[in-house]
């Protein structure tokens, strides 16, 4: 991690020099819980601000099956409202499916998440963009619970692979890293913040965002049945 994190930031601001940037800041609100043994459930709104005010926001359902402790396969489906520079938002319907492993050691938990995300109607017409059209993505992530500590930094990279035969297909066209922490709070509250760096590459013309990450989560107690 201490050779990891200065590579980092050297290559983001490298990164930051040579190619267009934006400022950004994400929220995400949600709710977690379980349906029946095996089967979790998430409902969460993320809204993303930019230059533009609202840029994009999309309301989001998630289903989990626990298949092992380190394996949960899960299905995502999400609206996406995306604002045009005629302020109207235009609307897109997506469904992730989402292999997850995971395996804590010690206080060191790792992941590895491979999606394949499938939209109805692009947002962009012809313009392919990673974030809203169909794309295979592999995120990996490390987390340390601190001991004595209410933070849980964390750290994750994730790239977008474009699976279309167009001139631009076939390709890797975005990386996406972050650095943050959660605070682990009493009771049923989840707070989490952080930096994500967002770059897109192998395009004729590359861009990156600086964002500023904001999520809270609440995850009511599961009511036990009385004997």
């Amino acid at each position: 991690m201490n050779k990891i994190v200065p590579f980092l930031f050297s290559f983001i601001l490298f990164s930051s020099y040579s190619q267009d940037s934006e400022f950004q800041t994400w929220t995400e609100t949600g709710i977690k819980g379980r349906v029946v043994k095996r089967i979790n459930y998430g409902i969460d709104l993320t809204s993303r601000f930019g230059n533009l005010g609202l840029e994009t926001f999309f309301p989001q359902a998630t289903l989990n099956y626990k298949v092992t402790d380190w394996f949960k396969p899960s299905m995502d489906y999400r609206i996406i409202f995306k604002k045009e520079l005629s302020s109207n938002y235009d609307v897109s319907n997506r469904i992730n499916f989402n292999l997850n492993f995971n395996k804590l050691f010690e206080r060191f938990s790792v992941g590895l998440r491979l999606r394949y995300q499938y939209s109805f109607n692009q947002l962009t017409g012809a313009n392919y963009q990673a974030e809203f059209d169909k794309a295979y993505r592999i995120k990996s992530n490390v987390s340390y619970d601190v001991k004595n500590s209410i933070l849980t930094p964390s750290a994750s990279i994730e790239f977008f692979y474009n699976p279309s035969r167009g001139a631009l297909g076939q390709r890797f066209t975005k990386m996406r890293a972050f650095i943050g922490t959660e605070l682990e709070l009493d009771g049923p509250h989840g707070i989490e913040f952080g930096y994500i760096y967002d770059t897109s590459m192998n395009l004729p013309a590359p861009s990156t965002r600086h964002i500023l990450n904001l999520s809270y989560v609440f995850k009511p107690k599961t009511s036990k049945k009385k004997k």
